[in-house]
């Protein structure tokens, strides 16, 4: 749990977490982030990741920090007769099983809604709670296939090509976390819970943006466009004489700032380049002529020239400068945690900034299993014997 010497703005919230893979943990950190006090659920015996990483590996630990550890058999009536001992007060449910799993165990929405009508309970699938595929395993890279992501990434005519992060589980888990915060705000007013919902189909389609409106408002297909923007031109990578930048140049401000801050202000009076049209309509032969002008200078001098000209300029950075850059290390998103079995850590923190709650210097630590087992029992009224006898049974 976060410790910190003002109390987080979640902190008066428990959350039961259900949750594995990469979606629902998502959603689930950022409610334990900011306070809720969460009890990680899950199964005893071997720990192994359903995703195949180690739980002291970085993904493992990333996710799940900042909870306490519960470990129960829900196959069992004593495991059930415990969940929903804890369900009888807590304020959210978050799971992300494949969508039939849920009712199987009996931990749906409608039993848990029996026992505590003010939870919300909230879900990530697939591809939604119902529908005709609603039974079918989802994970990232289907969503990138499928919700048309890959289709407008890479280079023309290189074939389809994922990016580089689970997009959708991420994205996923942060619109369930939204919308779990709405649901706590409209029981404030209603008094009553509700299910809430999302899915990793959904939060790829809604993540194309406007290349999903562009084709919803006039039917137009994007394809791939490599590294140049999709719909303006001016925008891209390019080489430099050391390496890569990002250049905006868009629109005709930015363009003429760029002209005279690169020293080629012959491309502003050129016919091809001198309307946004233009450009557009003629952005391979911009970019031939934008090479031969970017490659004189190396990367630190566009940085900087283009930058105090206003234009938004950067350089492509592998991981490892990204944690080393001044504005990074500033912002702090890198947080430490003290993990009393692996030593000191480093995760990414929330970036997210709230004027009257500071985030704390260091997160906690990500539990191991059944870490908190005891404790929680203990709040449920289970003595030494009773939990003894759980232990013995396999349900704890």
């Amino acid at each position: 749990m976060v410790t910190t010497s003002r109390r987080m703005p979640l902190a008066s919230f428990k959350v039961l977490d259900l949750t594995a893979h990469r979606a629902g943990p998502t959603a689930v950190r950022q409610l334990a982030d900011w306070g809720a006090d969460v009890i990680k659920i899950e199964a005893p015996g071997p720990s192994i990741d359903v995703t195949g990483s180690r739980r002291d590996g970085p993904d493992f630990q990333n996710l799940h920090r900042n909870k306490r550890s519960l470990t129960l058999n829900l196959k069992t009536p004593e495991g059930l007769a415990i969940f929903f001992d804890l369900a009888k007060t807590a304020d959210v449910v978050v799971e992300n099983y494949k969508s039939t799993v849920k009712y199987k165990l009996g931990v749906d929405y409608e039993a848990v809604k029996k026992v505590n009508p003010r939870i919300v309970y909230g879900s990530i699938s697939g591809f939604g709670q119902d529908g005709p595929y609603a039974g079918r395993p989802g994970v990232d890279q289907i969503a990138q296939g499928m919700g048309g992501l890959m289709s407008i990434t890479g280079h023309p005519g290189g074939g389809p090509v994922r990016v580089g992060i689970a997009i959708n589980d991420t994205s996923a888990g942060i619109l369930l976390a939204n919308a779990i915060v709405l649901a706590l705000l409209d029981r404030e007013r209603s008094g009553e819970g509700q299910w809430v919902s999302t899915s990793l189909i959904e939060a790829q389609i809604f993540m194309l943006d406007f290349q999903a409106a562009r084709y919803l408002m006039r039917g137009e297909v994007a394809g791939q466009a490599g590294n140049n923007h999709p719909t303006s031109a001016g925008t891209g990578m390019f080489q430099t004489a050391d390496g890569y930048i990002n250049i905006a140049a868009s629109g005709d401000s930015l363009w003429q700032h760029f002209c005279k801050a690169a020293g080629a202000t012959d491309l502003l009076d050129h016919p091809d380049f001198a309307t946004v049209a233009a450009r557009v309509k003629n952005c391979d032969a911009l970019n031939v002529r934008l090479a031969q002008v970017i490659r004189r200078h190396p990367n630190d001098y566009w940085v900087e020239v283009l930058n105090q000209a206003g234009v938004p300029c950067g350089p492509i950075n592998t991981i490892d400068k990204v944690f080393a850059d001044p504005q990074v290390r500033h912002l702090g998103i890198a947080k430490p945690v003290e993990h009393p079995k692996y030593g000191p850590q480093k995760v990414v923190g929330q970036p997210i900034h709230l004027s009257r709650y500071p985030q704390p210097e260091q997160l906690g630590h990500t539990p191991e299993p059944g870490e908190h087992s005891e404790e929680v029992l203990r709040a449920l009224g289970y003595d030494q014997d009773a939990i003894a006898a759980l232990r013995a049974k396999g349900v704890v």
